[in-house]
């Protein structure tokens, strides 16, 4: 066994798999339509979900569900800049889902200690200057396009060896802005401008990712592919708040894998799973 999982510098080291906790603070996410939308309900659940163990609190004040509209600039920083500041403020690790630079900034400004961006830097051409001059830890996800076309670009020769070329790419270009390597982790985009079946080829391919050689975050939590394979007895795929199940059981896999982190909606199961595979000797356990 490999007793030493990666570490990303400015970010928690617990020796396990880290579980993120999702905070979407929005009108119109998959996962909770809306729940914690109002900035003092935000704040409550950030606080919740680090009460339930999580390591990093994501918040996130952008929908990337499939046909998404973005807000603006300044709903944007509205919607994060003060839940942020309070959970900080409360002693919770958080890390901001942004796609903007000056979103980044403002999160970064106000104590996130993490840019989690969903287009690998391509939404904002800004964006890798700014998190290098941040000096904060780094995000790089496999991105095609923004929430109204990514359905319309999952074409791919072989989805694992391109989504692995493209991110490659991206990670030369945040090494080449200035970010350093141990800021750095990647994500391959669960559910963005991917069918379900790209979903399951890339959860099958475990040792073409860890060769992109930096620690891996994964975000399946409730996702959609969860749903298809999951159908009601009407034959329609399950609703995102009957997937939980299936995210814990990924969960367990991707920590019986090894990987540095899972991004998740229910904070206790993804910690839960993260112990039993600890306690059974797990990739990272002595």
């Amino acid at each position: 066994m490999v007793s030493s999982p990666p570490v990303v510098r400015g970010l928690p080291a617990p020796g396990r798999t880290l579980v993120m906790g999702v905070l979407n603070v929005t009108p119109d996410s998959f996962s909770d339509g809306g729940r914690w939308f109002d900035t003092d309900a935000a704040i409550a659940h950030g606080l919740a979900l680090a009460a339930e163990g999580a390591d990093l609190v994501d918040v996130g004040g952008e929908s990337t569900r499939p046909g998404a509209e973005r807000p603006d600039l300044g709903e944007e920083l509205r919607r994060v800049v003060p839940v942020v500041e309070a959970l900080t403020a409360a002693g919770v690790v958080v890390s901001t889902d942004t796609m903007r630079a000056e979103v980044a900034a403002a999160a970064v400004g106000a104590g996130a200690r993490l840019v989690n961006d969903v287009s690998g830097g391509l939404a904002d051409p800004e964006m890798l200057a700014c998190v290098a001059g941040l000096d904060t830890a780094y995000v790089c996800m496999h991105w095609r396009g923004h929430a109204t076309v990514m359905q319309d670009r999952t074409a791919y020769a072989d989805v694992v060896d391109d989504v692995v070329a493209e991110l490659g790419a991206r990670l030369d270009a945040a090494r080449a802005a200035g970010i350093a390597d141990d800021r750095l982790v990647v994500d391959v985009g669960y559910g963005f401008a991917k069918t379900a079946e790209h979903n399951w080829q890339l959860l099958r391919r475990p040792d073409a990712l860890a060769g992109l050689g930096v620690p891996q975050l994964v975000g399946v939590s409730r996702k959609a592919f969860l749903g298809a394979l999951l159908p009601d007895a009407d034959g329609r795929p399950r609703p995102a708040a009957g997937r939980e199940d299936a995210t814990t059981a990924l969960t367990t896999l991707l920590a019986l894998q090894g990987v540095w982190g899972v991004r998740v909606h229910a904070v206790r199961a993804g910690r839960d799973a993260v112990a039993v595979v600890g306690r059974l000797g797990g990739r990272w356990s002595a």
